[in-house]
């Protein structure tokens, strides 16, 4: 069964029709809050009875009790739960373990219900309508699960269904009312996990959430985890790995370890944390130092108690051993040494946990960052222990099986980071990660088999919940996700939580949001991200940021007012935190450039960035105050302000400068693209092309405080000026632009004077080339203009596949809305020869200048993820010689940290023009798991920008 039931065919001509095409989230439709003929009533007019046998896992019994409450809070009325089936006429739901409940035996048996699908299953279960399973009992909903897990699973989909989201607590989501419920299975629903641990891990958990919790709950004790592990049942998760910086799990409070297991939750511990015993154990029960080689009797002990602790309970014990607070080993690349602590460790296990052979113990060796040389230098562990590969903080997987690896036992599995502590920057404050990113990736982990492990760390929980139910959902069954239809699934999550009204829109505040955080970090963010001078590039995103603030805005003004807490945390604080930020720096900035140009109203961006930085404080305010507080101290964690890779200790206003104009007039002036302004520089120049850019702005400004009188003079009348003079106060702005019909083909050349108080001369040269009609009817594809051919990847011509592997889209992955991902499908272990059949996509380019070009293709920042491969790509010209660049980054380096900072690795070459014309730019794939974005090739005019000038004139 799959996770999305997408149709084909999406338009949004009506909302009936939007309607019928949104993705649901969950298992196919079975719980409805209508009548439905034939459907077991479990509010209607009759009141259905709960049955659990009373021997039940206490997990189960528990979660019972949710539903209960669930249905209750849907419907108002509250169902009777019996532990005995013979206490029930009417309608029933049937509730239970297929491998232990005796009702479920007899269902079998007696051919009512069939559980074969889901028998000798891990974290399984289905959900079936039984006509008369017993004598009295007219119909049942029966949730049978192959496990606890599977069972408490059944459960929750039901709650799910009937309207109450996961999120009903850690975001306030409200709880769908209504007066019925009935549920209709005509074919039993049988749902498999295939990822066999789905988990989170709560890290760099101060200052935000140790403070939450310590509010609320006076610190890191059951309270607070029961919680955790409520939600992550209800996103079909299973594994946790517990808060760690200053805390250790089993050890502040007893009973953490005890309710994990009831649950249903199978713990762990981080990555540098072996054996179960969290790194702070150590200082409050370790003796010396952690050194092994010099003190492994006592690091022997120390486990052996961890082992002893968590020897009842369901655990994923961490093998091997890193330095203490998540540091490199002292003793170096040991790899013997480190050998024989994993055998040491494994004799523990074998030693303390009797129940069980050795291989039947689940163990993980994480490969994180310096421990993945050791395996890459020899080191290698049993085969029943998982390797968990890891990305590189920043969302890109550094690692994955290879051919030989997939024989192991153990198999392989993913560790991902959505929060990091660490270089280039750290990024703890707020969501930074599309799920388009978050798919290219863990599509890549299962097509290669790295499917026993998926964990993602989380950092505070709060406000990660958008990413979080993707990647558990992900983790429940990849297969349902495919390249084009996360939008999709976006729509139908925004659905679930706030109506059908809305819920596009709300996706696209998602995605836009997402997109903006994901190609900058706002950590990372300065006043020199966006560019002021080139391509109206600061002001471009600002606009788009205004857009989307605009809309959730006014989504929050309409919307319900039982939905309004639940819309701040998960969308309009998201999108309004991000856009403020950003405003910020682009007012620092031009306070900054303004200042130094003398503008008369310079202040106004001062005390504008002030207003924002206030903003940003309110903000944070507004969150506090959520539900009457109950999420104070979520956005304690600072993010402005930054001068190395860790946090401020606050957040820290930007350097601004005040400016004082004089008491006269006097004309300043800048021209877009010139840095430089007048009276600095008094001759400027312009260059217009016919296919290019079609209106240059020129500021008139003051540096004074006066105001003054300016005329524009100009040589030709196919220079068009929107006004030829008037009065400047502060700012005045005049588009130029070019009357091609009084101009014949070729080059051109005028001048345009501005004058302002009577000594005061501007002069600007305008170059003008008109292209031949001739060379403009022959072009084909993208044209030159402006000294620059600039395409969004997507956007090919032709597409040769080879081998069955092809180009595809992946649909929304890109720095720009307008602009997606392209990458090599299937992903297989497949390489290809420059000389023979391979994957090549192709763009029709038209050129109106020769000569030798750069060119920069803008790839996502993927690593080199097999030691045998390379990431080569081609790039030719026509029936040039292909140029092959190898893109293999490493997980280090300079080359890898601008990577990660910008959101894309630039693989650079050139082009050889020998005359103007039409040709084929080819991208050829070599290697599996390169995705490309953007293109764009330098003929003279390209000027620098964070996001390269917009998509060039396609003929």
């Amino acid at each position: 069964m799959k996770l999305l039931k997408l149709k084909l065919f999406f338009t949004a001509f009506t909302m009936l029709l939007l309607n019928n095409a949104i993705a649901s989230i969950g298992t196919p439709k079975h719980t409805y809050n209508y009548y439905v003929p034939s459907a077991v009533e479990i509010v209607g007019k009759e009141t259905a009875t709960i049955y659990v046998d009373k021997n039940a896992e206490k997990g189960v019994l528990r979660a019972v009790q949710d539903l209960r409450r669930d249905i209750k809070a849907v419907t108002g009325k509250r169902l009777e739960i019996v532990h005995e089936i013979t206490d029930i006429s009417g309608q029933a739901i049937i509730i239970g373990n297929i491998a232990t409940d005796p009702v479920l035996s007899e269902l079998q048996t007696g051919n009512k219900a069939d559980f074969s699908a889901i028998k000798g299953q891990w974290d399984s279960f289905t959900l079936q309508t039984v006509n008369i399973p017993q004598a009295d009992i007219s119909k049942a909903l029966v949730i049978a699960g192959s496990n606890k897990r599977g069972v408490i699973y059944g459960i929750y989909d039901v709650s799910l269904q009937a309207g109450v989201s996961p999120w009903y607590y850690w975001a306030d989501v409200p709880i769908k009312q209504s007066k019925t419920l009935y549920s209709k299975i005509d074919k039993p629903i049988v749902e498999i996990p295939k990822v066999k641990y789905r988990g989170i891990f709560l890290n760099d958990e101060a200052p935000a959430l140790s403070n939450w919790t310590q509010k609320n709950h006076g610190g890191y004790n059951h309270k607070f985890y029961v919680k955790v592990f409520e939600l992550l049942l209800r996103l079909k998760g299973n594994y946790l790995w517990p808060a760690m910086w200053n805390n250790a799990f089993a050890d502040d409070d007893a009973q953490n370890m005890i309710l994990a297991d009831e649950y249903g939750i199978v713990m762990g511990t981080s990555h540098h944390e072996p054996m179960m015993r969290a790194d702070k154990e150590w200082d409050r029960d370790g003796e010396g130092e952690w050194r092994y080689s010099t003190n492994a009797e006592n690091l022997k002990d120390f486990w052996v108690r961890g082992v002893k602790r968590n020897a009842p309970y369901e655990s994923l014990y961490t093998m091997g051993m890193r330095g203490r607070e998540d540091k490199a080993m002292e003793e170096g690349e040991n790899i013997a040494l480190l050998e024989r602590i994993v055998a040491d460790q494994r004799k523990i296990l074998q030693n303390h946990i009797t129940d069980r052979e050795l291989d039947e113990i689940p163990q993980v060796w994480c490969l994180y960052k310096e421990v993945q040389a050791y395996y890459e230098k020899g080191m290698r562990v049993p085969d029943d222990i998982t390797l968990l590969w890891a990305d590189d903080n920043w969302g890109n997987i550094r690692r994955l099986p290879t051919q030989d690896e997939q024989s192991r036992a153990g198999g392989a599995g993913v560790y991902y980071h959505f929060d990091y502590v660490g270089g280039p920057r750290s990024y703890r404050w707020i969501n930074t990660v599309p799920i388009t990113k978050i798919w290219e990736q863990m599509h890549q982990a299962y097509a290669y088999n790295a499917n026993k492990i998926w964990i993602t760390n989380v950092g505070d929980l709060k406000p990660m919940e958008f990413p979080i139910e993707f990647f558990l959902s992900m983790a429940w069954d990849p297969e349902d996700f495919n390249r084009s239809n996360l939008s999709e699934y976006g729509i139908a999550w925004a659905e679930r939580e706030f109506g059908a009204k809305y819920a596009s829109q709300i996706n696209s505040l998602i995605e836009g949001y997402t997109r903006h955080n994901g190609r900058r970090k706002p950590e990372l963010m300065s006043p020199d991200t966006y560019n002021l001078m080139h391509y109206n590039e600061a002001n471009r995103v600002e606009q788009e940021l205004t857009e989307m603030v605009t809309m959730a805005e006014r989504i929050y003004q309409e919307i319900e007012q039982s939905k309004k807490d639940a819309f701040f945390q998960l969308v309009l604080h998201p999108v309004k935190a991000s856009a403020n930020l950003t405003k910020l720096y682009i007012a620092t900035a031009k306070n900054r450039l303004y200042a130094a140009q003398g503008r008369s109203y310079t202040d106004e961006y001062r005390l504008l960035a002030k207003k924002l930085f206030k903003l940003d404080a309110d903000l944070k305010q507004q969150y506090d105050q959520l539900n009457g507080g109950k999420w104070q101290h979520f956005m304690d964690q600072a993010y402005i302000g930054y001068e190395s890779w860790n946090a401020p200790p606050v957040n820290t206003m930007p350097v601004l400068h005040e400016y004082q104009p004089h008491e006269g007039a006097e004309m300043g002036l800048q021209v877009e693209g010139e840095p430089t302004a007048f009276p600095a520089k008094s001759w400027f120049s312009l260059k217009f092309d016919s296919l290019g850019q079609q209106e240059r702005t020129i500021e008139i400004f003051n540096r004074g405080s006066k105001a003054f009188s300016f005329k524009v003079n100009t040589s030709d009348d196919w220079l068009k000026i929107s006004e030829m003079s008037g009065k400047v106060l502060n700012l005045k702005e005049l588009k130029i632009a070019i009357d091609w019909s009084k101009l014949k083909a070729g080059n051109h050349k005028g001048n345009v004077q501005i004058r302002g108080t009577s000594y005061q001369r501007a002069n600007i040269s305008v170059e003008v080339t008109k292209i031949e009609e001739h060379i403009k009817n022959t072009a084909k594809g993208f044209v030159e203009s402006d000294g620059y051919i600039s395409i969004n990847a997507a956007n090919f011509s032709h597409n040769q596949g080879a081998r069955g592997h092809r180009w595809q889209v992946i649909e929304g992955l890109g720095r720009t809305r307008d602009s997606s991902t392209i990458a090599v499908f299937p992903k297989t272990y497949v390489s290809f020869e420059v000389d023979e059949p391979h994957p090549v996509v192709e763009y029709n380019v038209s050129f109106t200048s020769s000569g030798t070009f750069p060119i920069e293709v803008y790839t996502l920042p993927t690593l080199k993820m097999f030691p045998n491969k390379k990431m080569r790509l081609g790039i030719s010209l026509n029936d040039q010689p292909i140029q092959v660049i190898d893109l293999s980054l490493k997980a280090k380096g300079n080359v890898w940290a601008d990577a990660v900072r910008n959101s894309v690795n630039k693989a650079i070459s050139q082009l050889k023009v020998k005359t103007p014309g039409n040709y084929k730019l080819k991208l050829h794939m070599f290697d599996p798991g390169l995705g490309i974005e953007k293109i764009q090739i330098d003929t003279g005019g390209l000027k620098p920008s964070y996001l390269g000038p917009p998509q060039s004139v396609k003929l």
